[in-house]
């Protein structure tokens, strides 16, 4: 009789920590190269997130303004895009290649945990602060110039 209350009680122990394990060990998204992320990891980094897709010409006309900020973003600062459709790994790696998108790209799939909703339309970019909320939407095409003077303007507050 007690050997049975044990054994439930080390299998309720069990699935307790192995769901504690998956919850803390668990990432909230990977991007394109494999690179598993949490955002509480990401706190004290302004992060930028850049919604784009393929077939959004102004998208891809801003993607070497994003280049050009990641290059000489502040070392507290970092930048993921995020393709607005769903596509496998393979077509999504296949986009960027084709694109030469050179930032880490979040691979979305069921399991990706984001800050914000999908955007209405795009281009899209948010900014989150080093306390993990976003802070400021920008809805339209960006340069790097406009993304400097919203950080500077979000970090002076």
């Amino acid at each position: 009789m007690w050997l049975r209350i044990a054994t439930v009680v080390l299998v309720l122990l069990s699935v307790a920590a192995g769901g504690f394990v998956y919850k803390v060990t668990r990432n909230d998204f990977s991007t394109l190269n494999g690179q598993g992320y949490r955002w509480n990891a990401l706190e004290g980094q302004w992060i930028i997130v850049n919604y784009f897709a393929p077939w959004c010409a102004p998208c891809l006309r801003e993607m070497p303004e994003l280049h050009h900020f990641e290059n000489n973003a502040p070392s507290n600062t970092t930048i993921f895009a995020v393709n607005f459709d769903v596509m496998s790994k393979d077509d999504l790696r296949e986009m960027v290649e084709e694109h030469n998108i050179q930032l880490d790209v979040i691979y979305v799939d069921e399991s990706t945990v984001l800050p914000m909703e999908k955007p209405p339309y795009l281009p899209a970019t948010y900014i989150i602060a080093p306390d993990g909320k976003v802070v400021d939407a920008i809805m339209g095409e960006v340069s790097s110039n406009l993304l400097n003077e919203r950080l500077q303007l979000l970090q002076s507050r």
